[in-house]
C-alpha cells in the first residue's frame, strides 16, 4: 500500500488529480507518473470525484495550471487593526516591481454581501472599485500601492460565500449531498482564490495571489477561511504557498520594555489551526529588539532570518523599500520558488520611480499650507482614508507640507464658521449620507464662496455647494435635497426614478466607473489637461434636479461635467475672476469646484488626482502670491505652475505652461 500520510505519495497525487485539477496535456498521464498497480482506494477516489459520494470537493476553474500560481497568505494575530492590508500591499508592490503579475484578495468574515451598508464608525471608509463593488478600505490600499484597478474578484465576504452556496444548493448542483462547512464552504473559498489566479490582473494569469484574511486568528467568523487555506496549501503542494503571520509586540508603559508573550500566544492559535507560518512580521511602535525576535522565532518554529520587525514608519509608502532592505522579498521568493521569474531590469526601473516619489514625500518641504476637511466623521480618520492619501500624494508632487484640520460640521453655523475656518488655506467638504451635519456643510460652502477660499466638494460636497448657490445667489431660500427634506419646496437635489431606470445600476445607487464629458475652457478642462472626457468613480443616489439646471447656470453656476447621454450633472464650478463667461464678478472665484463622483478613489502615488492637485496649488497661490517673490517661486516651479490656471494678483495673466499628464 502507498503511504497515505505522505502528501507526495501516489495515493494523494491521484486523489488531487481526481479533484479535477488541470492536467498538463504535454505530459503522459497528465504529469502523474504511474507507480505500480493502481491502488483500490485511489481508484475509488478517482471514480467518485464528480459524484455525490466524494468527500473531496475542491472545484477548479477552467484554465487553471497547478504549479504556475503561487499564494502568499497573510493572517493577523493578537488583535485587529495591525495593518495586514498595508503589509500585504507593500509586499505585492515589491513582487509587481519584479515584473510578476500579482492579484490580491481580501477575505472578510462578516455576513454582509459587501461593505456598502456598513457605517464608517464600524468599518471605516467604503471603497468603490471601477466595476461598482463596494468593499473594504484595504482594497484602496492595494490599488494605490500596486497601481492596479481591482474588481469584485479581489474581494469577498462570508455573506457572499454563503449566499452563492445556497443558490447552488437550490439549483441541485451538489447532487443530493448534505452541504457542509467542509468540504463545500471551504471548497467555495478555494474556488474564488483559484478563479482569481486565472483572471490575474485582467491581462494575464497571476504569478502570485496575495490573500489577506480579515479579522484576527481565533475569531469564529474567519475560521473556515483559515481551514480553506490550510487545504489549499495541502492540495497545491510544497513550495506553492507562503503563510505570513502578522503579530503585535506590546510595550506596556508601566514596564518600559517590549513583551513577546501575546505574539507567541497569537501565533500558537494559528498553529493550532494547522497553519505553520513561514514568515513572522512583528508590528510594534518601535524596532523590535533582537531578544524579542529570537523568542518569537524559537516559539513559532520560524528561522530568525524570516522573523522581521515591522515597526511604525513616517509613511506607509516607505515600507516597500524597507522590506526590500530587510530581505523580506528575497526570503519569500525562495519559499515559493519564484527567483527565476524575476525581471531585474523592470525592478530597477520601478525602484527608481518609487524612490523618487518617496524621497520627495519624506524630505523637508519649503512650503506649508493648512487644509480643512469638514465632515460629520471628523473624529474618525478612517472614514476619509482615501482623501488623506490623495492629499499625501499631492504633498510629494508639489513639495509642500499639508497640515490637515479635521472639523466636525454637526454644530457649525453661519456665525461660528468664520472662527472655525480661520487660518485655513483651502477646504474640502467630503461625501456622506444622512442629514446630520449638512447645514454646517452649507455654512462652510457659503464662507468659502464669499471669502474666495479654495474649495473642493466631493459627492455630498458637490450637492451642498449647489444648494448653497441656489439659496444665497438664486434666491431660493427653501432649496434643499429630498434626502434631507422629502417635502421641500425647492428640491434642487432629488432622487429621480427615470434616471434609476436608465442607469440600471442596481437599487437606486450609481456605483463605479462612469464617463464624464467636460466642457471645453472650464476649470475642469484645465485640470484634466484639456481632456474632453474622463472616467471617475461614483457612489450616490441623489442628483441635481434637471429642471433647475438652466436657472442655476443663468445665475452664474457652471456645470462643467455631465453624463454623456442623460441630464445628470457631474462637475460644478464657479468661473474665475476675469473670465469672459462669468455672469458677474460677484459669482467668480479663484478655485471653487465640486464633483458628484469621488476623485480621491483614483489618486495614485505616481499619478495624483487632478482636482486635488489643483486645490493644493490654488491654496499655495492664495497664500504666496501677495508678494512678487512668492508668485515667482510658484511660477518658477513647473510642478506647481502646471496646476495654477491664473495667478491671483499677477495681472490676471493666464498660465500657458500646461503640461499633458
Amino acid at each position: 500500500m502507498p503511504d497515505q500520510q505522505d502528501p507526495d505519495s501516489a495515493f494523494f497525487r491521484r486523489a488531487r488529480l481526481s479533484q479535477d485539477f488541470t492536467r498538463d496535456p504535454r505530459e503522459p498521464n497528465g504529469g502523474i507518473e504511474p507507480e505500480g498497480e493502481a491502488d483500490p482506494a485511489s481508484d475509488l477516489l478517482a471514480g467518485t470525484a464528480n459524484t455525490s459520494a466524494s468527500e473531496h470537493y475542491s472545484p477548479v476553474p477552467a484554465g487553471y495550471r497547478r504549479g504556475m500560481h503561487k499564494y502568499i497568505v497573510v493572517f493577523g494575530t493578537v488583535m485587529s487593526g495591525l495593518g495586514k492590508g498595508i503589509f500585504a500591499s507593500s509586499l505585492a508592490k515589491l513582487f509587481k516591481d519584479k515584473g510578476l503579475c500579482v492579484a490580491p484578495i481580501k477575505l472578510e468574515g462578516y455576513l454582509n454581501i459587501d461593505a456598502g451598508t456598513l457605517n464608517p464608525y464600524r468599518h471605516g471608509e467604503v471603497f468603490v472599485l471601477q466595476d461598482g463593488t463596494e468593499c473594504d478600505m484595504d482594497l484602496g490600499t492595494y490599488e494605490r500601492m500596486i497601481d492596479q484597478d481591482l474588481t469584485k474578484k479581489n474581494f469577498t465576504t462570508s455573506g457572499r460565500i454563503f449566499s452563492q452556496i445556497l443558490e447552488r444548493e437550490r439549483l441541485g448542483e451538489y447532487l443530493g449531498r448534505d452541504v457542509q462547512m467542509i468540504p463545500h464552504v471551504t471548497g467555495e473559498v478555494k474556488r474564488k482564490i483559484r478563479e482569481l489566479a486565472v483572471a490575474g490582473d485582467g491581462e494575464r494569469p497571476a504569478d502570485v495571489v496575495f490573500v489577506e484574511v480579515g479579522g484576527t486568528v481565533g475569531d469564529y467568523e474567519n475560521g473556515f477561511f483559515i481551514e480553506a487555506l490550510r487545504e489549499l496549501a495541502f492540495e497545491e503542494g510544497p513550495g506553492s504557498v507562503c503563510f505570513v503571520a502578522l503579530t503585535y509586540v506590546l510595550k506596556p508603559q508601566v514596564l518600559g520594555e517590549q513583551k513577546s508573550k501575546p505574539a507567541q500566544l497569537g501565533i500558537k492559535r494559528l498553529m493550532e489551526a494547522g497553519i505553520q507560518p513561514h514568515v513572522i512580521a512583528c508590528r510594534a511602535t518601535e524596532p523590535c529588539t533582537p531578544t524579542v525576535l529570537q523568542k518569537i522565532a524559537m516559539f513559532s518554529n520560524v528561522p530568525l532570518k524570516r522573523t522581521f520587525s515591522l515597526h511604525d514608519r513616517q509613511s506607509i509608502y516607505t515600507i516597500p523599500d524597507e522590506m526590500r532592505a530587510d530581505g523580506l522579498d528575497r526570503e519569500i521568493l525562495s519559499i515559493v520558488g519564484l527567483h527565476e521569474r524575476v525581471d531585474a531590469a523592470h525592478e530597477d526601473r520601478s525602484r527608481e520611480l518609487w524612490g523618487t516619489f518617496v524621497r520627495r514625500l519624506t524630505k523637508a518641504h519649503p512650503r506649508t499650507i493648512e487644509l480643512g476637511i469638514t465632515g460629520k466623521y471628523a473624529d474618525l480618520r478612517d472614514a476619509y482614508a482615501s482623501i488623506g492619501k490623495a492629499v499625501e500624494h499631492c504633498s510629494s508632487h508639489l513639495d509642500t507640507n499639508i497640515n490637515l484640520h479635521w472639523i466636525d460640521t454637526t454644530e457649525l453655523t453661519d456665525a461660528s464658521v468664520p472662527t472655525r475656518l480661520t487660518g485655513l488655506d483651502a477646504v474640502i467638504v467630503p461625501g456622506g449620507f444622512g442629514s446630520r451635519g449638512v447645514e454646517g456643510k452649507i455654512s462652510v460652502v457659503r464662507h468659502c464662496r464669499m471669502n474666495k477660499l479654495p474649495y473642493l466638494g466631493i459627492c455630498l460636497g458637490f450637492q451642498v455647494a449647489v444648494i448653497e448657490f441656489a439659496r444665497n445667489v438664486l434666491g431660493l431660500r427653501e432649496a434643499n435635497s429630498t434626502e434631507f427634506d422629502p417635502h421641500c419646496a425647492a428640491a434642487i437635489i432629488s432622487e429621480l426614478p427615470e434616471q434609476k431606470a436608465i442607469e440600471g445600476l442596481g437599487g437606486s445607487m450609481r456605483l463605479g466607473g462612469q464617463d464624464v464629458l467636460i466642457r471645453e475652457g472650464s476649470l475642469a478642462h484645465f485640470l484634466y489637461a484639456k481632456r474632453l472626457s474622463v472616467r471617475e468613480r461614483f457612489r450616490h443616489r441623489y442628483e441635481v434636479e434637471p429642471a433647475y439646471v438652466d436657472r442655476l447656470e443663468r445665475a452664474g453656476l457652471v456645470f462643467s461635467g455631465r453624463h454623456p447621454t442623460q441630464p445628470i450633472m457631474q462637475i460644478m464650478e464657479l468661473p474665475m475672476p476675469g473670465d469672459v463667461t462669468a455672469k458677474s464678478e460677484d459669482v467668480t472665484h479663484p478655485f471653487f469646484i465640486g464633483a458628484q463622483f469621488h476623485p480621491e478613489l483614483t489618486s495614485r502615488p505616481l499619478r495624483p488626482q487632478p482636482m486635488f492637485m489643483g486645490l493644493i496649488a490654488a491654496a499655495l497661490a492664495r497664500k504666496l502670491s501677495d508678494t512678487p517673490a512668492g508668485a515667482a517661486e510658484l511660477l518658477g516651479d513647473p510642478n506647481v505652475s502646471r496646476w495654477i490656471r491664473r495667478m491671483p494678483g499677477a495681472a490676471n495673466m493666464p498660465n500657458v505652461s500646461v503640461q499633458q499628464r
